[in-house]
């Protein structure tokens, strides 16, 4: 961080806390005012053992397991001075009760004794009465290794129990709560960690207790059962073996595995996650992932995960992965060539091309691939573009959020803005750390056509038609700056509300302002649109080139950002300048199988002699099937490299597991084309690649795998050595990434740019309108089939009104004729949605990339 950039940080920073000094164990601790003592023990190093306390969550003192003795000093009534002892030091008087060390506050003078001979006992006697109805199976249960119970009763419990083991109480074993995640009732030992994590963290009360005494037993209230994006982490936090997850259960012994840094590329956030891999006699003593785990980081996911990104690794390993390269032979096959061969063919054919050559890369790349690719494009004077149809990237270097920014420190004066985005959906973690932001006191405005998860947090909810998203930004802008220029009806509609007035009031008097803008029914123009408006209240009102402050774009993929900083541009037209290709360089992309319109451009370019079609990919997709050369990858478990999320925090992910022998990374790939024309790239070593890019990108001139690989201290401690603690969860000792400053932040100044802001489409009938589901039906996703019973089919969803003007029931089958294509799909039928519309979920068989006119049929 530079010095300029940290004093800003300091300029923005909140009072001072106000210390407490106390005494634990006799060692002395300041630490801030309404730190309970579970947390104070732990900055010293001294452990307080729990089992229902979790530094993420409100303490409860259920399990009792963290008793101690508490003494306070003793002061004179009369005076109000301390009572000091003869040697002049305070008086202190213990309670007759031992106190719950998660729940007391601490307090000035406050003494703590946790080893004292009452102490012990207290603890002996709460591990006894937990084990008198805990089944004696460590040797098989998943849990063994990195278990709480089993590490506090080997430190803190009896030797020896008095118990019979025929009197232990007996209950189901095996219980499904979901398809996803396994209850061993017997196992548990009811300290609701589970149930108040999804109650208060996330916001999905889909568990809970039933029964009392010793029946009482977790539960799942949801169809289907344990219905949420979050479940996985209940089973890092569970305590004891009692919660499991379906993949890893019976699957592998903790000790046995190998750890692996590794950063998510399901959605823009980039949560740290580590791979477990273990060799298997079934594997043909192959490495394979066992599970996929947190790592802590607490600038981006803190020590959570959604589902997607837990479980959906399976497509890297999969058996339909491509193997080696391939050919079209002269009878018009895809036959099995060598690497030589079909690289000295590609490069031909590139150079043939030239300025004809049309590059279209997807953004599950790391940045080092999308560099490679598009100086390889850049070479022969074509046309680079990316695999999205949101736009914005180049006004979130401008003026995203400043370094140093943590969603974390967001709260009470501060301001956030989401607009156009179903924030679950597109990006969990997102969500999580914004309702949080909200439950802190920060003022969180939410403009969307329809309700959303997040709309229960809004102070202030926007709503709009689908086509005037940067419209209502507008108007916001609107009544904060009355002279904006150019305002349409739709601005000028929007400005009349109350709401609005407020939300543009909260906003422009916010000490910090971060706008989340999303792909909710947007496609690349209104998106360019949107991002505009985001840009220009953010500039007009002062909220850029500081920390806390700035635009976050919640891109349709992981590393869309990397993609825009290495050069990569969204088209337009993407049918048209495929088809004005002389030669396609697809990459990480499938367009044919995606829209049966890119399917008939990229047909055309296989079909004309004179043009020549590549796809470089991991699997023989539709594209890869029409291709004249396949040229196969590997996954980023397989390989190391970077990308660049939201916020644009550059972070490393590691190798796994090894790669298949005859297969290469894409930045390879791409440099071994680049050097048969006389191009000199990187090909071995990413880190060296990141060198290039730093001499080449000025925006990541200070990006290094050096600065990337370093950590900080982080609270709360997550640690393998206390998972009684903080749960399972990776402690982080790879790295954290660098945070790139924005150019506002470097001192440039941006621009405000009134384009005119389009009004709502209007069509006779029903437009339908892209939107975002987490579980979608993408090539990452499909392969794991732990998930396919929660992928989202291939359907519409319609308000109850046009369901009923249709004679469509809930579930039925309809006919979907949207831009000259029929497709079967199913029809859902939600209350929220604005009547008039239907909302098309992206990536599940039905292809929309704006808004359009659509005919539904029963």
């Amino acid at each position: 961080m530079t010095e300029a950039v940290e004093n800003q940080v300091e300029e923005q920073a909140q009072p001072e806390e106000k210390l407490v000094t106390l005494t634990i164990d006799n060692i002395e601790v300041s630490v801030p005012e309404g730190t309970v003592l579970v947390d104070a023990a732990k900055k010293i190093g001294v452990d307080i053992p729990v089992f229902c306390y979790h530094p993420k969550m409100e303490p409860v003192g259920m399990c009792r397991m963290c008793l101690v003795e508490v003494g306070r000093p003793v002061f004179d009534r009369a005076t109000g001075e301390p009572v000091l002892e003869e040697d002049g030091s305070p008086k202190i008087q213990f309670g007759p009760k031992l106190d719950t060390g998660c729940t007391v506050e601490v307090s000035e003078g406050m003494v703590v004794r946790g080893y004292t001979e009452e102490v012990v006992d207290a603890r002996k006697e709460v591990l006894e009465f937990l084990l008198t109805s805990h089944p004696l199976d460590c040797p098989i249960c998943d849990k063994g290794g990195e278990c709480p119970l089993q590490n506090l009763t080997m430190r803190y419990g009896p030797g020896t129990s008095r118990f019979i083991f025929d009197e232990k109480h007996h209950a189901a074993k095996h219980v499904p709560l979901g398809e996803i995640i396994y209850l061993d009732r017997e196992r548990c030992i009811q300290c609701a960690r589970c149930t108040r994590f999804q109650d208060e963290v996330v916001d999905d009360p889909v568990i809970g207790f039933s029964q009392r005494g010793r029946s009482l037993e977790i539960v799942t209230f949801s169809d289907p059962g344990f219905d949420s994006y979050w479940s996985g982490n209940t089973t890092d936090i569970c305590p004891v073996g009692a919660l499991t997850t379906a993949d890893f259960r019976f699957g592998a012994r903790p000790w046995e595995l190998k750890a692996s840094a590794s950063v998510c590329n399901h959605c823009p956030v980039g949560c740290n996650t580590t791979v477990n891999t273990r060799r298997e006699a079934k594997s043909g003593g192959e490495l394979v992932i066992k599970r996929m785990m947190p790592r802590q980081n607490e600038y981006i996911n803190e020590i959570w995960m959604c589902d997607k990104g837990r479980f959906a690794h399976h497509y890297t390993q999969s058996e339909e992965r491509l193997t080696q390269p391939m050919v079209r032979n002269e009878v018009g096959e895809l036959e099995a060539t060598s690497w030589e061969a079909a690289l000295d063919l590609v490069a031909e054919e590139f150079k043939a091309a030239s300025d004809g050559l049309v590059t279209l890369a997807g953004a599950r790349l790391s940045n080092e691939d999308l560099f490679n690719i598009q100086q390889v494009t850049e070479k022969l004077g074509g046309k680079a573009l990316q695999n999205t149809h949101m736009a914005g990237g180049e006004l979130v270097a401008s003026v995203g959020v400043g370094q140093g920014s943590n969603l974390s420190d967001l709260g009470e004066g501060d301001a956030i803005l989401v607009v156009a985005s179903d924030l679950e959906e597109e990006a969990p973690l997102y969500w999580l750390r914004i309702k949080q932001a909200s439950e802190r006191g920060a003022t969180l405005v939410v403009a969307n056509p329809r309700d959303t998860k997040l709309s229960s947090k809004a102070n202030y909810e926007l709503r709009y038609s689908y086509g005037e998203e940067a419209a209502a930004v507008m108007a916001l802008l609107g009544s904060i700056s009355p002279k904006t220029p150019g305002e349409s009806e739709a601005v000028k509609k929007l400005s009349r509300g109350q709401e609005v007035k407020d939300a543009a009031t909260a906003i422009s008097e916010a000490n910090n302002l971060v706008v989340l803008y999303g792909n909710e029914g947007t496609g690349l123009a209104t998106s360019q649109s949107l991002a505009d408006a985001c840009a220009n209240l953010l500039v007009a009102t002062g909220h850029v080139g500081k920390a806390n402050n700035g635009l976050i774009a919640v891109w349709d993929k992981g590393n869309t950002q990397g993609a825009y900083d290495m050069g990569l541009v969204p088209s337009e037209d993407l049918a048209a300048d495929l088809m004005s290709a002389k030669a396609a360089y697809i990459v990480a992309a499938d367009p044919a199988g995606d829209d049966a319109t890119l399917a008939e451009a990229i047909k055309a370019v296989e079909e004309d002699a004179e043009k020549f079609l590549v796809v470089q990919e991991l699997f023989l997709t539709e594209s890869a099937k029409l291709a004249d050369v396949v040229l196969p990858v590997q996954a980023n478990t397989e390989r190391q490299g970077t990308y660049t999320n939201a916020e644009r925090r550059v972070q490393i992910f590691y190798p796994a597991v090894p790669a298949p022998v005859n297969v290469h990374a894409d930045y390879a790939v791409a440099a071994n084309i680049a050097e048969r024309l006389d191009l000199k790239l990187q090909k071995v070593i990413p880190a060296q690649v990141m060198a290039q890019i730093a001499e080449t990108v000025s925006d990541y001139a200070e990006v290094s795998y050096t600065k990337m690989a370093e950590v900080e201290e982080q609270w709360p401690i997550i640690s393998s050595e206390d998972v009684f603690y903080g749960g399972t969860s990776y402690e982080n000792e790879q790295g954290m990434g660098q945070q790139l400053q924005p150019a506002s932040q470097g001192g440039e100044s941006p621009a405000l740019s009134f384009a005119q802001v389009a009004d709502a489409p209007k069509v006779d009938g029903l437009l339908a309108v892209p939107v975002t589901r987490l579980y979608d039906r993408g090539s990452t996703v499909v392969p794991t089939e732990l998930l396919s019973e929660r992928l989202t089919p291939t359907s519409v969803v319609l308000s109850p009104d046009d369901a009923e003007k249709l004679s469509i029931e809930p579930d039925a089958e309809v006919t979907v004729k949207l831009n000259g294509t029929e497709t079967k799909a199913q029809a859902r039928i939600e209350a929220g949605v604005p009547q008039g519309y239907v909302l098309v979920p992206r990536s599940v068989g039905i292809a929309l990339n704006s808004p359009s006119p659509v005919e539904i049929k029963a």
